[in-house]
């Protein structure tokens, strides 16, 4: 069984192993896979080159065509598109590793040992990436134990909040962020494949979400954009998700530290769950460099804590405190050590007298 990583992990872990050792990603569709590995190599300087196996019929969209050599008389293979021609080292990201065809993994266990396709090496230092989605509802290939044994490999299960604060830097619409914050089910799926009657029964990914912010942005508030987003992540979540935009939740992490005393009124009608919603907002806020002027949310951060220290929300506190612990939100807490020390002061007391 592969072992559990989310994003921040993903991450280290390609910074951290060797070009020489392979690496194989599993999970779910639409989680952001290529993306991340996409973008981390490329903001390093390195071409990444992506081959969909399970789109090619033969072993020759791999390794090139044959042809006769006039000089030995001998065959061999040209080489494909995307080989490097040069001895800059590439990222081969091997997508759909286990829909591809028997013969093409033939192929690629030569490719994975020994960096080579048809006797062409690839630069030195490149690195060898693949992905595969797990579950009983994909048509997929089963690997060899030798072609497994040559993968360093990982189940990807990025968090919920990994996604949001993703999604407050690459604005995805605040409704979306809003709702995913209060419905986190909703992400990844709805519980809507159990019993289902059609394999074109839509339900909610990652990618989705982002073609539905799209729509909204665009929307004209017509029946048709319901419509719309029905079809791109369902019946279930779009009903939920339009039911949530009628109700929005009047307090924002915004609205707190830029005037926490105009909000508290509001602020004591939720119960502990949708205070801690409420306190991930406020972190992911800070991280994203959206807390306004430093000394007017130093100010209603402090207030802030203070309501949440009194009656019976200290387990919220806690919870406040337990993100600064956590370091998931290294720029919010450098904000909060540098900028907001009044607040800094009041989050290690508080640690101190638990």
């Amino acid at each position: 069984m592969a072992i559990n990583i989310n994003t921040k992990e993903l991450y280290r872990i390609l910074e951290i192993t060797p070009a020489n050792q392979n690496i194989m990603l599993s999970g779910k569709h639409g989680i952001g896979k290529s993306r991340i590995i996409t973008e981390f190599f490329e903001s390093r300087g390195f071409k990444v080159v992506t081959l969909f196996l399970g789109q090619m019929s033969d072993p020759g969209d791999l390794i090139g065509l044959p042809r006769k050599d006039d000089d030995t008389d001998r065959t061999v293979f040209m080489p494909p598109f995307w080989f490097p021609v040069d001895d800059t080292p590439v990222v081969l990201f091997l997508d759909e590793l286990n829909r591809a065809r028997p013969e093409i993994l033939q192929t690629i266990m030569d490719l994975a040992l020994n960096r080579k396709l048809a006797g062409r090496s690839l630069p030195a230092g490149s690195r060898i990436i693949s992905a595969v989605n797990e579950g009983e509802e994909y048509q997929l290939t089963d690997l060899d134990p030798a072609l497994v044994s040559r993968f360093n490999i990982y189940r990807f299960q990025p968090t919920v909040g990994e996604w949001l604060l993703w999604a407050s830097r690459n604005g995805i619409d605040k409704r979306i962020i809003d709702f995913i914050e209060d419905n986190p089910t909703f992400l990844d799926s709805d519980g809507s494949r159990a019993g289902e009657s059609s394999l074109l029964e839509k339900t909610p990914d990652r990618r989705g979400w982002e073609r539905v912010s799209d729509v909204l942005k665009m929307s004209d508030g017509t029946i048709v954009i319901k419509k719309i987003v029905a079809g791109i992540v369902g019946i279930t979540a779009s009903n939920k998700l339009f039911e949530t935009i009628s109700f929005r939740r009047k307090v924002t992490a915004e609205s707190i530290l830029s005037d926490f005393s105009s909000n508290v009124g509001e602020l004591r009608k939720y119960k502990a769950h949708e205070l801690s919603v409420i306190n991930e907002s406020i972190y992911r806020c800070m991280e994203t460099g959206k807390q306004g002027k430093p000394d007017v949310c130093s100010a209603n951060l402090l207030k802030y804590m203070k309501w949440l220290t009194g009656e019976d929300r200290r387990e919220c506190m806690a919870h406040f405190c337990s993100l600064f612990e956590g370091a998931s939100y290294p720029k919010a807490n450098l904000f909060l050590m540098t900028q907001a020390g009044e607040c800094f002061k009041y989050i290690t007391e508080f640690i101190k007298n638990m």
